[in-house]
């Protein structure tokens, strides 16, 4: 493992030490997670404020990125022979997915640096390699998958919904926080599936409530 993930996770989190750990939902993938030791309950201050400032949301495997990882690799199709970029890679389950099925090409992009400095790792201990970008706005031109997974549990990130299709030709998102289907009226629903954040935060059942959708962009020449 590097000592880079170690560092990341230091600025963060001051105990708990990471592991490679195996995705029960993505059979084929591990990932370098937070040790199921790690700090709960009343931290110091100091901590407690660097974790508002910069969460370590990369150190988990979130309950939508293993079920959209998952996805990918029951249906290998969706991904062969495609650029894919995997937005808001968090860990890069999902980019390692789609790079693990045949993605000719795949871009990890996350606007928090560690979260690119974990895709890279964990795809190297997948045996895998992916590229990474650290904003949208600078794709150069557009890529055939997008996917993207637990990227509105802000409200502001709704947006994204409308925009998407100036960056893509075909949407995957998982989701388990929206729960207004009008939000997603515009796309497929595709599945429903239960799963849980890697290790385990206590979080509500429902936030375990994970759906896919699907849309396709007709390809146009701009």
């Amino acid at each position: 493992m590097s000592e880079q993930l170690i560092r990341n996770l230091r600025e963060t989190v001051k105990a708990g030490e990471l592991c490679l750990t195996s995705l029960p939902q993505c059979p084929g993938i591990s990932l370098y997670l937070i040790s199921e030791d790690y700090p709960r309950g009343r931290l110091p201050d100091e901590e407690m404020h660097a974790i508002m400032e910069r969460p370590a949301y990369w150190a988990f495997c979130w309950a939508s990125g293993q079920v959209l990882a998952g996805h990918l690799m029951s249906a290998p199709d969706i991904c062969k022979g495609k650029t894919v970029l995997d937005l808001g890679a968090g860990s890069g389950v999902v980019a390692i997915a789609a790079a693990m099925t045949g993605a000719t090409r795949v871009i990890a992009c996350d606007l928090d640096q560690h979260a690119l400095d974990a895709s890279v790792f964990n795809a190297a201990a997948n045996g895998v390699e992916v590229d990474i970008l650290n904003n949208l706005e600078d794709l150069s031109e557009k890529v055939d998958l997008l996917i993207a997974a637990d990227v509105l549990y802000d409200r502001e990130n709704l947006e994204w919904l409308d925009r998407l299709q100036d960056y893509a030709h075909e949407v995957l998102i998982a989701d388990s926080r929206i729960r207004d289907p009008k939000m997603f009226a515009d796309y497929e629903k595709l599945d429903e599936v239960t799963s849980s954040t890697i290790p385990d935060l206590d979080e509500l059942k429902e936030f375990g409530e994970v759906s896919i959708y699907q849309r396709n962009y007709p390809h146009r020449v701009d």
